[in-house]
């Protein structure tokens, strides 16, 4: 019988043998990559718990590399993603860590810099069938699942700011799914999380930015 490798059945639905170890972290990527909101041009995917363990041999290494690049799941281009990272110029390592237990089996810390040497890093889980959460962006506990548009607005803790945001997206015709803001302290750096169930116009962005205390604006659609 010839050896059938995961990433030639790899298809939109992950018809494979692991969905969380394959089309899980190229999501978790891909969602990161938005985060930036640039091409990165260094990463180092901290691999935790069975990622750590089993990275190389499920493929999760060409998945995580191939969504950082923009791929999908279904894109055949993940299995020959480490030539194409090198063919971009783009820095990688993947670095286990069995040190830190009390986490999620399937947990990554995607550690970024883009060419204009800003850093993020951000943390996903794979929790099986191709779904994931991200639950922290640098220092910032968050709660993100990314199966909505969504508008990730970066600001400082301060009134108005939530008002500016919302109003914004009325003015848009957007509708709020949900809504969740997110702190480092009181008076610090926030995160606001809108997600709707409807496309978000990339244009929203203009608006936003008028307000000083909002630094930085991703939107996953």
């Amino acid at each position: 019988m010839a050896f059938i490798s995961i990433f030639d059945v790899l298809g939109p639905n992950m018809i494979g043998p692991s969905s969380s170890h394959t089309a899980g972290a190229c999501v978790i990527s891909f969602l990161a990559r938005k985060m930036i909101g640039g091409n990165p041009k260094k990463v180092e995917f901290i691999l935790y718990g069975s990622f750590a363990n089993t990275y190389k041999g499920h493929g999760t290494d060409r998945a995580l590399l191939g969504g950082l690049m923009g791929f999908g799941t279904d894109d055949v281009r993940i299995r020959d993603s480490f030539h194409i990272a090198s063919e971009r110029g783009i820095e990688y390592k993947f670095t286990p860590n069995s040190e830190l237990t009390e986490i999620h089996p399937n947990t990554v810390d995607v550690c970024m810099e883009d060419e204009e040497g800003r850093k993020v890093t951000v943390r996903g889980e794979s929790l099986g069938g191709g779904k994931v959460r991200i639950v922290k962006i640098d220092q910032v506990d968050i709660d993100f699942s990314g199966e909505y548009s969504a508008i990730i607005a970066v600001h400082m803790d301060r009134p108005g700011v939530i008002a500016y945001i919302t109003k914004a997206l009325s003015e848009n015709n957007i509708n709020i799914a949900f809504m969740k803001l997110y702190r480092e302290s009181k008076g610090n750096r926030a995160y606001t999380i809108i997600e709707s169930d409807e496309r978000i116009p990339d244009d929203i962005k203009v608006g936003l930015f008028k307000n000083k205390n909002i630094s930085q604006v991703m939107i996953v659609q």
